[in-house]
């Protein structure tokens, strides 16, 4: 390690390792039928409306680069511009592979496309840069959300209407209030000086529970992915060229953006670590949700999250050398 950050990937598979052993422990208790299928939805549900708001408020309150309007801007920009230029090489190279429309190719696309941004990406962002990193990355992913509901939809769907319902969900909306709180530095009576912190036990509950978000999800997640292989028939063309492609071709596309564009330095350690990340788990649901083919969503984010397990510590630590000062 030095003052630039963590280079070596033994440090950086010891920051990992806790979120890929959580997804293990999830799968063991899929099969060991402790975590059962019916507890997914109630828990999740309670994750993504409650929890995971809570963390987003207490890591956004009080942070200094977000006071920057240009730092907000890039980081939904490009959060944003991840799932276009994802999508259309991964479009590319499924018309290689031989999928068609209507038989696979835009799944595929979409599968390749967008990385995990949420509950894997966010507790190593954490390990390696802490809070100032995670905030920016909450923001970014307010971006991959915009893509994935708009773009992402209209795509997958063939339909010109954009379902914005989906758009008004607890972690969205805890963004925007996040960044209108910091932009109006009213964050200051959350956190800071005594004499205006007047609202510092809701702060600490909000922590509280912000913090048990991911070890639930990453548990979930894992348990999901069980699911995933027991039902779907593996196919080496599918699973491995999307794997090549999620975790080889578009993270040095990620790398190249980081390194040449004029972003803070919190982003682009963010990039560095979405650069590295296996498949997001939302092809699967838009994949279900608007006539895809959500055999390849599976395929794609099991494949990709097994083989993440051994190249993401060392496209980090490449990333950092090679972008970082």
């Amino acid at each position: 390690m030095d003052a630039s950050g963590v280079h070596l990937p033994g440090v950086i598979i010891v920051a990992v390792l806790p979120a890929f052993l959580l997804i293990m422990l999830g799968a063991v208790l899929r099969r060991a039928k402790i975590l059962r299928s019916e507890h997914d939805e109630p828990v999740m549900h309670v994750v993504f409306h409650v929890m995971y708001p809570c963390f987003i408020l207490s890591k956004m309150l009080g942070s200094e680069a977000l006071r920057n309007g240009s730092v907000v801007a890039w980081s939904i920009g490009i959060g944003f511009s991840e799932l276009l230029v994802g999508g259309l090489v991964g479009f590319l190279f499924g018309i290689l592979l031989r999928l068609e429309k209507g038989n696979g190719l835009r799944t595929f696309a979409f599968s390749v496309g967008i990385q995990n941004f949420g509950f894997t990406a966010i507790p190593i962002v954490q390990q390696l840069w802490g809070d100032a990193a995670v905030a920016v990355l909450i923001v970014h992913n307010l971006g991959v959300e915009l893509s994935i509901w708009t773009v992402g939809v209209m795509f997958m769907s063939n339909d010109k209407r954009i379902p914005w319902k989906k758009l008004i969900n607890g972690p969205a909306i805890s963004v925007v209030l996040g960044l209108i709180l910091v932009g109006l530095r009213v964050d200051r009576y959350f956190v800071g000086n005594p004499d205006v912190y007047l609202f510092g036990p809701m702060r600490e509950s909000m922590k509280w529970l912000g913090n048990s978000a991911f070890p639930l999800a990453l548990v979930i997640t894992g348990a999901l992915m069980f699911d995933m292989i027991r039902v779907e028939r593996p196919s080496a063309r599918i699973a491995l060229g999307g794997s090549v492609l999620r975790l080889v071709v578009i993270p040095l596309i990620i790398l190249a953006a980081a390194k040449c564009l004029p972003l803070s330095l919190e982003l682009r350690q963010v990039l560095v670590v979405q650069a590295a990340m296996p498949a997001a788990m939302s092809p699967l649901l838009i994949a279900k949700l608007y006539g895809g083919r959500p055999g390849i969503a599976a395929q794609i984010i099991v494949a990709s999250t097994v083989i993440s397990l051994f190249t993401l510590p060392w496209v980090i630590a490449f990333g950092m050398k090679w972008i970082l000062p």
